[in-house]
């Protein structure tokens, strides 16, 4: 039998989830497609970190309800799970930071696993710890790449003025990469032509036609929950029953940190004065 060369792949999606619903969940299953079928790489499993209360996006309801729905939605797949890390940090967590905690676990398994074979074989290597926190024989262990999965929203957000430091953008896709999901009436490949920076690093990014258009939006289930209006067939049914058991997403929900400014704003807004 010929031996599989493929690279394994971790695909992880950061976002507020609020509510999670089914495109968030396509979005894995075509990146997965996509990275498949380029014949070099092999998707072995998908995250899904929602952000914690700390980002303070006008209309976040709590993170324990959206990582409750997101363990929900993720019940039907057999790899794509739920990592709460980031949403139980008090204060926000920029992405570069997040990727780069995921990136390090994949080392510690990586690490574990590869100790657990010499084990077997009586050879017993001790970890030794580096000043970084991160040993040099971790950085050599062989672990399966990590990237970011995004909507165009997100690629397109990098042009925000002091939503993103510039360094994060180039170690997330310089160092790790990306994986897009375009959508209607955006121009991705336009927008990285126009970045020198995401120019630099094109290669790094792989972008996916979404040829069977799902232009479902937490932004609007939320916009029709506030109306009573159904939503059903658009987020998975244990998603759908969450809500309504809980009594989520109401015009005083809504208003939640109204008057607040974006955490990302803030921070990088003060750096930059």
């Amino acid at each position: 039998m010929e031996a599989d060369t493929r690279t394994e792949v971790v695909l992880l999606a950061c976002g507020s989830f609020n509510p999670i619903t089914n495109m968030h969940m396509r979005l894995f299953e075509l990146a997965r497609d996509h990275l498949h079928e380029t014949g070099k790489y092999k998707v072995v499993k998908g995250i899904i970190s929602p952000v914690g209360d700390g980002y303070q996006k006008k209309g976040l309801i709590e993170a324990y309800h959206r990582v409750a729905m997101a363990v929900l939605a993720s019940e039907s797949s057999n790899w794509v799970k739920v990592d709460p890390w980031e949403s139980e940090q008090e204060e926000w967590v920029e992405t570069a930071k997040v990727v780069r905690h995921h990136h390090e676990e994949l080392l510690m398994s990586g690490q574990c696993k590869d100790e657990a074979d010499h084990v077997k074989k009586g050879k017993k290597r001790k970890l030794r710890a580096s000043e970084g926190g991160v040993s040099e024989k971790l950085l050599n262990t062989a672990v399966p790449e990590l990237k970011l999965l995004c909507g165009a929203d997100l690629l397109e957000s990098f042009g925000t003025p002091n939503l993103w430091k510039e360094e994060d953008i180039a170690e997330i896709v310089g160092k790790y990469g990306l994986v897009c999901i375009t959508r209607s009436g955006s121009d991705a490949q336009r927008f990285i032509y126009q970045s020198d920076l995401l120019w630099k690093h094109k290669k790094n990014i792989h972008l996916v036609n979404e040829w069977v258009t799902n232009d479902i939006s937490a932004t609007r289930i939320r916009r029709a929950l506030r109306r009573a209006q159904s939503i059903k067939y658009l987020l998975p049914e244990p998603v759908l029953n969450y809500i309504q058991s809980h009594n989520l997403y109401s015009p005083d929900s809504e208003e939640k940190n109204a008057d607040v400014i974006l955490a990302p704003l803030q921070k990088h807004g003060n750096l930059s004065k």
